[in-house]
């Protein structure tokens, strides 16, 4: 029995010979006793092989489907798994039926690192798992679609291994960050992720000629999503990183709106407060009477029939717009859940915010095209055509509502709340369409218009979106819903008839035909 020679150098030296030849005192020994198995012991691995890729295989009848013994050596020869011998010899241990898979891995950077001593290197069974083996199909596989990200970030997203081997360490928070890495989190199995990009098993650094994120291959490789990407421009950067990695104009663009939108929004909060706590304290608290008020309601149509409709367009698209595009930048949150529970068979989400952007779209160019045909709506429009009065209007009620003045501003019945708002409206819609499309046809940009085009869009459509919804919030909510004036609702959204006081205004100038005018 030199068997007992060969156990002493094994992992099983701590095991006794009757653990697992039970029979062994019985002489001469009986034929037939069963080779023990080794679910005896390792039932939690067995039963993961079971389920594996080479379990199912075995089970479906091929031998030569590798079973623990193929995998760990024969029982009494059982390698330690703990060691960096053993580590080392893992590839090619997968190479013996891997072979040209285990040739890639070992010309990649991570085989170089581990031919180099670099233990903590990743081998075979850390990205594909030791004995749950699963087909990358499987969406239980590490090396899923949606698990390649994680999978890489056990290395790429620790700080220590990052700092240790100089390793860049915002690759999975940049990733994360773009649309590839947020679409991976709402759900989508089929956009690009680490290994599209870098590679499966030939990861090669970015200087080799051979990578395929070397720049001079860069077309080759995000063409095979977006054809004709980076052949008239370098692609530039790919992974960015706010405050750290950026083009120039993205950066402009986010420092820009870091301080806009407190500042505007802020000034909303400010009037928007003071002029509630005033006419809160004039009708709750206040016990003097209420002098005869200069105006009254003069109910008067401000908004006309074909408005209202383009309105409930507004209303509906702007809503959807919101609801789906936040969903993208934030998949984790319980409100982006309905849509995004398809995300991985249908990019229903994304169906839905294009369609909505088309109503928007067509909404504006209706008004457009209303205000060159319809007199009635031109003339209707003019009454939000600014004025030097409304420079005046605004400064007396900011003044009014903070304190700062006793005297209450008399508003026009298009004041410069209203105008703001419009054109506010205007100038946000023109961003976000123009972005958007651009977005939309990412194909066609990237094949006309450097990478950076499209961080730049990408970045003023969000900061804009953030700035539109927060205004609809604070500002227009407050006109149609919480003014104590109008509240519980402005209704002139569907009957068209204001209910709010208002001073009457000059009326705007007759238009007079001219040569050459509409």
């Amino acid at each position: 029995h030199d068997q007992g020679q060969k156990l002493q150098a094994s992992a099983h030296a701590s095991v006794a010979c009757a653990t697992c030849h039970q029979q062994h005192d019985a002489y001469p020994h009986p034929e037939g006793v069963p080779k023990p198995a080794c679910s005896r012991c390792h039932a939690a691995q067995v039963g993961e092989h079971a389920q594996s890729v080479h379990g199912l295989a075995l089970k479906r009848g091929n031998a030569a489907a590798p079973d623990c013994a193929v995998c760990h050596g024969s029982a009494h020869e059982l390698a330690a798994t703990h060691t960096e011998a053993f580590r080392q010899k893992v590839p090619e241990t997968c190479g013996m039926c891997h072979t040209e898979i285990s040739q890639q891995f070992l010309s990649s950077v991570h085989g170089k690192a581990l031919a180099q001593g670099v233990t903590q290197a990743p081998v075979c069974t850390d990205c594909h798992g030791e004995h749950s083996i699963q087909a990358p199909t499987n969406r239980a596989s590490l090396v899923s679609p949606g698990n390649i990200r994680d999978t890489c970030g056990r290395c790429h997203g620790n700080v220590r291994l990052n700092n240790r081997f100089g390793m860049p360490a915002d690759r999975v928070v940049s990733f994360d960050a773009s649309f590839h890495g947020l679409a991976v989190a709402s759900g989508s199995q089929t956009v690009a992720n680490c290994s599209s990009c870098h590679g499966v098993h030939n990861i090669l650094a970015s200087a080799d000629p051979h990578s395929t994120i070397n720049p001079k291959n860069l077309p080759r490789t995000c063409g095979q999503c977006h054809p004709g990407a980076g052949t008239r421009f370098a692609l530039g950067p790919v992974h960015l990183w706010a405050g750290r990695a950026e083009p120039v104009s993205v950066r402009l663009v986010r420092q820009s709106y870091l301080v806009l939108i407190p500042l505007v929004i802020g000034l909303m909060l400010l009037h928007n407060l003071g002029d509630w706590v005033r006419k809160f304290r004039k009708l709750r608290v206040s016990a003097a009477p209420e002098p005869t008020p200069l105006h009254r309601p003069s109910h008067q149509l401000r908004v006309l029939p074909f408005e209202r409709l383009l309105h409930v367009l507004l209303l509906v698209s702007f809503v959807v717009l919101a609801w789906t595009g936040f969903q993208l930048k934030y998949p984790e949150q319980w409100w982006a859940r309905p849509l995004l529970s398809w995300e991985a068979r249908w990019s229903v989400r994304g169906i839905v915010h294009r369609s909505a952007a088309v109503v928007f779209l067509l909404t504006a160019a209706l008004h457009v095209v209303s205000l060159v045909v319809n007199p009635q709506l031109r003339r209707h429009w003019m009454n939000l055509w600014p004025r030097y009065s409304d420079v005046s209007e605004a400064w007396q009620s900011f003044a009014y509502n903070l304190g700062l003045s006793s005297r209450k501003p008399l508003l026009s019945p298009y004041s410069f709340m209203e105008k703001a708002e419009y054109w506010a409206l205007v100038w946000g819609g023109a961003v976000m369409g123009l972005s958007g499309l651009l977005l939309w046809a990412n194909n066609l940009a990237l094949r006309w218009l450097p990478k950076e085009v499209l961080d730049f869009a990408t970045a003023i459509h969000f900061y804009e979106a953030v700035l539109a919804c927060l205004a609809i919030v604070v500002w227009h909510l407050y006109l149609v819903v919480f003014d104590p004036d109008v509240y519980p609702l402005d209704t002139s959204f569907l009957n068209g008839q204001g209910v709010r006081e208002h001073e009457p205004g000059p009326a705007p100038a007759p238009e007079v035909p001219r040569a050459g005018r509409w």
